[in-house]
């Protein structure tokens, strides 16, 4: 490839004296050209297909990533009720239980007192009453008092049966729990798996997507420069020399706007911002808040609203991206309802919020999306957790404010940054 650059560019160059005494060479050159670029085109489209595969790969890594994490609060939540439930049989138990020995007690009191009287308590009842009229009475009284211990008995057996029963209730709930703990166990080391080969993914995809645009980005150069170059052949043997020498005035701007681009893009030397999602939620109207409202996360101001985007003055960041630790929690910084919670491109697993009027909130680079489209939110409630999804280096969250899709600053917005 750059052989034929070479020679083309030293066609141009050598003028028109050259190209008419040997106008077979010149046919022959601009052929090859045209071959080198049929073949680039076809390498890019490659590229391209390969490159489009690994995202939508990356897009199906997070977006389980993030079903997972969903799924773990789950069933956190249900092992918490679980723990209730038991909590209380256990008391239940403890109340059982403490009826149990008094009526215990009281069986074993009648136990004695029957035992003591023996057989003959009739008899003896006979003998020491001499009117009929209170020997009926006292037998009546003594029926009673029969009849009494036992429904005593009788009440003691349905206690020590329904205890029985809430200690085998208590044994299942304990099961149960252990099994949930096992499948939470079981789900942990999956998700950290998960996460390692996403890890593992992200950084392969860098490593690969990086050198292949690399090498398009240089084969590109080359082909549009032998386009304008077999272009320059085809028109007029005598603009060659002056298609040059444009040519090369063209190199040096673009050596100049380069290195003006490298000194505009030098990272600052101060500090990032702390910025803070603690304090009371605004009430009021979304188009009333400005200057009320609460970060969605605490971290670190690592990019401004309008600031170069990787160091290039050609693309401005419409939001800001805020430096956090990975899987803390984004919350609402205004309530309203979730129109998007889905995973996609550039911008990661992302959440968007509409507040009414014309106004939206987007929330992007997540870890797990906490909510659904449809649902409605509140001020300051969970709705994602920061992660680096979307092909970020580090932990980030992607905070952006629009009204009627014209983008604003998120610090007009928000309360003042420490």
């Amino acid at each position: 490839m750059p052989r034929i650059l070479c020679a083309l560019l030293a066609l141009c160059l050598l003028g028109p004296a050259v190209a008419a005494d040997d106008p077979v060479a010149t046919r022959q050159q601009i052929e090859a050209a045209r071959k080198e670029i049929a073949e680039l085109q076809k390498l890019l489209k490659q590229v391209e297909q390969e490159k489009s595969g690994i995202q939508k790969q990356l897009e199906s890594t997070e977006t389980d990533i993030g079903r997972l994490e969903r799924e773990m609060d789950e069933l956190r939540k249900e092992m918490r009720e679980s723990e209730a439930e038991l909590q209380r049989l256990d008391e239940e138990k403890t109340t059982l239980d403490g009826a149990r020995q008094e009526q215990q007690r009281l069986v074993a009191i009648q136990a004695r007192a029957t035992y003591q009287n023996g057989r003959q308590e009739y008899l003896k009842l006979l003998l020491n009453q001499q009117s009929p009229e209170k020997f009926s009475r006292t037998l009546t009284y003594y029926d009673y008092l029969s009849r009494a211990r036992f429904e005593q008995i009788e009440t003691f057996n349905e206690t020590l049966r329904q205890l029985a029963e809430v200690e085998a209730g208590i044994t299942r709930e304990q099961a149960r729990l252990q099994t949930q703990q096992a499948g939470l166990d079981e789900r942990r080391e999956k998700l950290v798996a998960v996460r390692q080969e996403r890890r593992e993914h992200i950084a392969r995809l860098d490593r690969d997507i990086s050198g292949r645009e690399q090498r398009i980005k240089t084969r590109e150069q080359e082909r549009q420069e032998l386009e304008r170059v077999l272009k320059t052949i085809e028109e007029t043997l005598a603009r060659q020399a002056r298609e040059a020498e444009e040519a090369r005035q063209r190199a040096l701007a673009a050596a100049r706007e380069a290195e003006a681009r490298r000194s505009a893009g030098a990272p600052a030397s101060a500090a990032a911002p702390l910025v803070s999602a603690a304090g009371a939620s605004f009430g009021g109207p979304f188009q009333q808040a400005k200057g009320k409202l609460p970060w969605p996360v605490d971290g670190r101001l690592v990019a401004r609203y309008g600031s170069p985007r990787n160091g290039d003055s050609r693309t401005k960041w419409d939001g800001v991206l805020i430096g956090a630790d990975a899987g803390a929690t984004v919350r609402a910084v205004h309530g309203g309802r979730v129109v998007f919670a889905d995973w996609l491109r550039g911008a990661g697993l992302l959440v968007i919020l509409d507040h009414g009027n014309g106004y939206l909130s987007l929330y992007g680079h997540n870890q797990s999306l906490l909510r659904n489209a449809g649902d409605i939110v509140k001020a300051g409630e969970p709705i994602a957790t920061v992660g680096n999804s979307g092909g970020q280096d580090s932990a980030a969250l992607y905070f952006a404010i629009r009204q009627n899709g014209r983008p604003s600053d998120p610090a007009q917005w928000c309360r003042a940054q420490g």
